[in-house]
């Protein structure tokens, strides 16, 4: 694809080593990596927080274990220092997940962006808020940086190595790396706005059973419009409120704006029909009402990249390992589908895969590595490694990486896999 040339008019905002494009879980953890390992690191953000999905969405961090009866950690290094400072501020508890997919992490969302900001200071991140990717900057066909919106209108960023980290794979797509278009191919798992409930008696919600909820769903559908018959409502850290994860927009491409705001639409008219359920019918809900909805509706899935390895179902249901793992995962195969159920699919034995560092790495680019959910993996990989553990673990090691290559002069796809994996060793990752 054509791209601007960096010898552009526009006035130059920052200048860096490596540049990260969204704020999220892997985008967050992927510049604290860069910048830990000595890089100087601009982050670019187009809310007023970090976190992304784990702030905006969820309250919960998943994929930090495998299920079954003999739990493991399977992330570590960043992942824990934010742990570390939730824990500090007396807000996170460990749960156990409603269909047995391992433990949840879960937190006060507020709380969590203040621990990002203290990460991101404390490493010499340059984060700037309110600011988009608009476009690349090349000098032939060599990326030299990116044009961000910003309130004072365009601006350039000059960098030697970018990570795309937006979720959507927007900048990876634009500089012409292949990737497979879930919403275009009509595959795309669906679209969450979650809630919460206040006031809610806990000690009664919490007896209530989930399957007598969910059967409570399937017996009054004629006076509900309920898409999803099943779902779940979550103890959070403060008494009196519980979260919901019920509502179901499906056949949506995350990439059109105009399909993405119909789901805004649609997810929030779901939302006051759930808690209208929850308030009429379940136990511990007599009293309570709607405390909020999530800032944006939870996509799960869009753009995922091809890249120099393409994660399979195989690899995940086999558990297979890799030279050059980033990474461990042994979150379930966990598809949302349009229908009212959800597919499930288990990695046997409580058993991990690693995520090769090959499926960073857009084809066909240079200069670029990717982290997060637009990773290189097939539909039902992408179902099971998307846990924001995973993507925490993949943004550490997309900026060891990004460090490293900038440092040493050569290309990400050129770094010896071993190189990384002992960096990663010694933040304490989990390989």
């Amino acid at each position: 694809m054509t791209s601007l040339n960096y010898k552009t008019d526009l006035p130059v905002l920052a200048q860096c080593d490596v540049l990260v494009i969204g704020g999220g879980s892997a985008g967050s953890a992927a510049a604290i990596a860069a910048a830990r390992q000595g890089a100087s690191v601009v982050l670019v953000e187009r809310y007023g927080f970090l976190g992304g999905t784990g702030v905006m969405v969820l309250d919960t961090f998943y994929g930090f274990y495998t299920p079954g009866q003999t739990e493991k950690k399977v992330v570590g290094g960043i992942p824990d220092d934010v742990i570390a400072g939730l824990s500090a501020h007396n807000v996170l508890i460990k749960r156990p997940n409603t269909y047995g997919a391992g433990a949840g992490l879960t937190y006060d969302p507020e709380v969590l962006k203040v621990v990002w900001d203290k990460l991101a200071h404390d490493a010499g991140v340059k984060v700037l808020f309110h600011s988009y990717f608009i476009d690349l900057l090349r000098d032939g066909s060599q990326l030299k940086g990116v044009l961000v919106g910003t309130p004072k209108g365009p601006q350039a960023i000059m960098a030697t190595t970018i990570i795309d980290a937006s979720g959507d794979a927007t900048v990876a797509a634009r500089a012409g790396a292949p990737f497979e278009d879930s919403g275009a191919l009509g595959i795309a798992q669906s679209l969450t706005t979650t809630f919460k409930m206040i006031n809610v008696d806990m000690a009664a919600a919490k007896a209530f059973p989930k399957q007598a909820m969910w059967d409570l769903m399937a017996a009054k559908s004629d006076s509900y419009n309920l898409p999803r018959k099943e779902g779940s409502a979550h103890i959070t850290p403060h008494d009196g409120v519980m979260v919901t994860n019920m509502t179901r927009v499906g056949g949506v491409d995350g990439t059109d704006v105009q399909q993405l705001s119909a789901a805004e639409r649609e997810g929030r008219l779901q939302a006051l029909e759930y808690a209208r359920f929850l308030v009429d019918n379940v136990p511990g809900y007599e009293k309570s009402v709607l405390g909020g909805l999530a800032i944006q509706i939870g996509v799960r899935e869009t753009r995922r990249i091809k890249g120099e390895y393409w994660l399979t179902r195989e690899d995940v249901l086999a558990a297979r390992q890799f030279d050059d793992a980033i990474a461990q995962c042994g979150a379930p195969i966990e598809e949302h589908h349009a229908g009212g159920n959800t597919r499930w699919e288990y990695v046997p034995d409580s058993g991990t895969y690693g995520i090769p560092y090959r499926c960073l790495l857009p084809q066909d680019v240079d200069g670029m590595l990717v982290a997060g959910r637009c990773l290189s993996a097939s539909h039902d990989a992408h179902a099971s490694v998307r846990s924001i553990g995973q993507c925490l673990a993949m943004g550490q090691a997309a900026g060891v990486a990004a460090a490293l290559s900038t440092s040493m002069g050569v290309a990400p796809r050129t770094l010896p896999a071993t190189l990384i994996r002992e960096r990663l060793a010694d933040m304490g990752a989990v390989l």
